[in-house]
């Protein structure tokens, strides 16, 4: 189910959660300096297997920038930059950060303002975020999604925090 992908000499291989740069705020409360962000999904279809959503969300639709949990921020550029990587390097879901390989990624588009803007999309109507599709793979993770144990996607990183300077 992986994909391929070549590298030019001098290229270096990051784990996905090694692109993540946060910023702000103490340690989280989990092992190892990971991160946890859940986002509700927001559509499945059954017949296929398939389940959408948001990844993440950068900036609500006002522009404020969205601390998370654990009082972290996730500029957009930086978002933006994360998602191009995983896509080109990962691609697969996991179940609960623990079982790989459950998933497949399908759809995955980061909404910037540039992006909304040269779509036509109204300013103030989508976030700037990183909206996502994965066929499931598995069988048993399809029907705890289907029975609502599994309604969110959860994505997890390491990051060197950096502190942001109240304005």
């Amino acid at each position: 189910m992986g994909g391929s992908f070549s590298l030019k000499e001098g290229d270096e291989v990051k784990k996905f959660s090694e692109l993540i740069e946060k910023s702000s705020g103490s340690p989280p409360a989990v092992p190892g300096n990971i991160t946890k962000g859940r986002f509700k999904i927001m559509k499945s279809n059954e017949e296929e297997k398939l389940v959408f959503g948001w990844a993440n969300v950068s900036m609500r639709v006002d522009g404020e920038l969205i601390e998370d949990w654990q009082e972290d921020i996730v500029e957009p550029e930086v978002l933006e930059k994360a998602a191009y990587e995983f896509v080109l390097l990962y691609r697969e879901g996991g179940e609960m950060h623990e079982r790989g390989g459950v998933a497949v990624l399908v759809e995955s588009v980061v909404f910037t303002e540039e992006k909304m803007q040269a779509m036509g999309i109204p300013a103030g109507t989508l976030p700037v975020g990183w909206w996502i599709g994965f066929k499931v793979l598995d069988d048993e993770v399809w029907e705890k999604v289907k029975d609502g144990t599994y309604s969110m996607f959860s994505i997890e990183g390491e990051a060197q925090r950096v502190e942001v300077e109240e304005e």
